[in-house]
């Protein structure tokens, strides 16, 4: 029966310590959280799990706009964005995400989505098609595995960052269309993609880059416009994917490139044709967070990042090289994302729970979303942290270590 193969399945699971389990957020999105097991009494946890780089999920700029927005345009869209559903404020918001990729993909257009996973699916289930290859990074993000494996095109996987392996792998492929398939920042890594030698393949093997820039927008560039512009890179053959419910504090996706390529996507990309648009009052919000993004602001908030960054590591290096037995890494990253490899799952459940017993909320994470054996606390930090949640969390791991060594 079918109930007792998932039953079977749930307690293999459970055997292997990968059983995930949802918490319930009293409060909005912030450092300092009201989180309950269920229906259990909330507890307040300072939490290292969000991918709100720039604390804007809650700034009150953007909650005005968002309000502003549902008062102007209501509470839904109504209908696709091909037959009634793309209004006004869908509309600005495209033509402005247009101007910021401009510099960097000549000639731009914009795309939004109501995800990033539904804009991954689109761009390569409509661009992959019969004939064509797509040269991914074997550490892409789900929904780019997922959108290879929903195109008709050739796959073909290259190690994580290796371009001497892709370079082999283009030049052995008369494919008449190549796509070079990538993250940007990876998002349970922290390192970025070396897009430098990966636009320098692409042009001496007529391909295009799909850039998925998740972690990267609104994070990376001197005005938070990405990897390109952290890169100074421009060219039309980036197809760029950037997410707006992480570092721009919304939600949404959005894709940007060369105009003919996005008409091809309004007329042929199934995920984007066949579904609801996203609220006009969340686009709207987005016009009001780019413009934070973009200005003073946002640069105060990269840089008290930054800062943040070069706090954690300093102490996290210290922790290991004072105790080596405990067998943790730090990954290489100066990104927010910093993961801190334990090894087994079993350990890195063990530590998470250690920590949210001394109220700090840091999620393992297992495979299959990491290799076996790597599996690791992935510690996100935010422009809304502060100097003093650092310390504390410096402070709680460093007990927990001492606390074990003395057993």
């Amino acid at each position: 029966m079918l109930l007792d193969r998932l039953t079977q399945a749930a307690a293999e699971r459970a055997e292997r310590a990968m059983t995930r389990r949802r918490r319930v957020t009293h409060t909005a999105c912030a450092p300092h959280q009201e989180v309950s097991h269920g229906c259990g009494e909330p507890r307040t946890l300072l939490s290292f799990c969000s991918n709100d780089y720039l604390g804007l999920a809650n700034h009150p700029t953007v909650i005005s706009a968002f309000a502003e927005g549902a008062y102007r345009y209501g509470a839904g869209s109504g209908a696709s964005h091909v037959v009634n559903g793309h209004s006004l404020a869908h509309d600005h918001l495209e033509n402005e995400l247009a101007r910021w990729l401009d510099s960097h993909i000549p000639g731009a257009q914009a795309l939004y989505f109501c995800s990033g996973y539904m804009a991954n699916m689109a761009v390569l289930s409509a661009l992959g098609t019969a004939g064509a290859t797509l040269f991914c990074d074997k550490l892409n993000h789900a929904s780019l595995i997922d959108g290879a494996l929903l195109a008709r095109a050739h796959v073909k996987r290259y190690p994580h960052g290796n371009t001497t392996a892709l370079a082999r792998l283009l030049a052995g492929s008369d494919s008449p269309l190549k796509l070079i398939v990538t993250d940007s920042v990876f998002s349970m890594d922290g390192d970025i993609a070396p897009l430098v030698e990966l636009l320098a393949l692409a042009e001496r093997h007529d391909a295009w880059i799909v850039v998925d820039d998740a972690h990267g927008f609104g994070v990376l560039g001197e005005s938070g416009r990405g990897v390109l512009e952290h890169l100074a890179l421009a060219s039309e053959r980036f197809i760029y994917i950037g997410t707006l419910g992480k570092a721009a504090g919304v939600a949404g996706a959005f894709v940007a490139a060369h105009a003919t390529i996005v008409e091809h996507l309004v007329n042929v990309a199934r995920p984007y044709i066949y579904t609801t648009a996203a609220p006009p009052a969340a686009a709207h919000a987005l016009l009001a967070s780019l413009a934070l993004i973009a200005g003073a602001e946002g640069r105060r908030r990269r840089a008290h990042v930054a800062q943040l960054i070069g706090q954690l590591r300093a102490g996290l290096e210290t922790l290991l090289a004072c105790h080596a037995e405990a067998g943790w890494q730090l990954a290489d990253s100066d990104t927010p994302i910093q993961p801190l490899i334990v090894g087994g799952n079993a350990a890195a459940m063990a530590l998470s729970a250690a920590l949210e017993a001394d109220g700090i909320r840091v999620t393992a994470i297992r495979p299959p979303t990491v290799p076996e054996g790597t599996a690791r606390l992935r510690i996100a930090l935010s422009a809304a942290h502060t100097a003093g949640d650092i310390a504390r969390l410096l402070d709680c791991l460093s007990a927990i270590v001492a606390q074990r060594e003395a057993a």
